[in-house]
């Protein structure tokens, strides 16, 4: 019998796909009982590194290009049932402090935890996640320590390690997210989740 593969997920809260593909990773992790490993990296190094935009910007010339991605995001929540997502109205968000704090939840014990309470914040909860004072409210209604997670965010190896972990993205050729790799072989979007079950499994 063949052990399904691990699922690693580039992942950075600032893209509304990323929640989107990790709330949908959640009924593929059930069906081939692969584990969903989060590797956080900054979206906008990983942007200025590769010379790609957001999609708001790249297809902003495109007569009936966006129409049609917020067609297939209806289309994706559908079919997902990810029915607690709202577009952020503070969008675009930095997301340079609340992805330091992530890796630092990490290194603490608490990834989990902090993962979802500030996605929630970011993709359901219409929250300026880009505030401190904010990211602090939601992490101290998770009950996580809002103040031991913001001074390590803060710390100098932290910060070392998520440009660390965004360079080495972009070396094994990641140009945006959400990025998955199952083993060595990449799959790019939310749309390829088929793709990478069957990896998976």
């Amino acid at each position: 019998m063949n052990l399904p593969k691990n699922i690693e997920f580039i992942f950075d809260f600032a893209s509304p796909n990323a929640y989107l593909a990790l709330k949908a990773l959640e009924a593929v992790k059930r069906r081939t009982g692969a584990e969903i490993v989060i590797s956080p990296a900054l979206l906008g190094g990983i942007f200025k590194a590769t010379g790609n935009q957001a999609p708001m910007i790249a297809f902003a010339g495109v007569k009936g290009k966006l129409a049609y991605e917020m067609l297939e995001t209806d289309r994706f929540i559908k079919a997902h049932d990810v029915s607690r997502f709202r577009m952020n109205p503070y969008f675009p968000v930095n997301s340079l402090l609340a992805l330091r704090g992530l890796v630092g939840a990490y290194d603490l014990g608490v990834g989990e935890a902090y993962l979802q309470a500030v996605l929630a914040g970011f993709w359901e909860d219409e929250r300026k996640m880009d505030d401190p004072a904010t990211l602090f409210e939601v992490l101290t209604r998770a009950g996580l320590d809002g103040d031991g997670l913001l001074a390590k965010a803060a710390a100098p190896e932290v910060k070392s390690a998520l440009q660390a972990r965004t360079e080495a993205a972009v070396a094994r050729g990641v140009f945006g997210i959400p990025t998955f790799f199952v083993g060595t072989d990449m799959f790019f979007g939310k749309e390829r989740l088929g793709q990478v079950e069957a990896a998976a499994a």
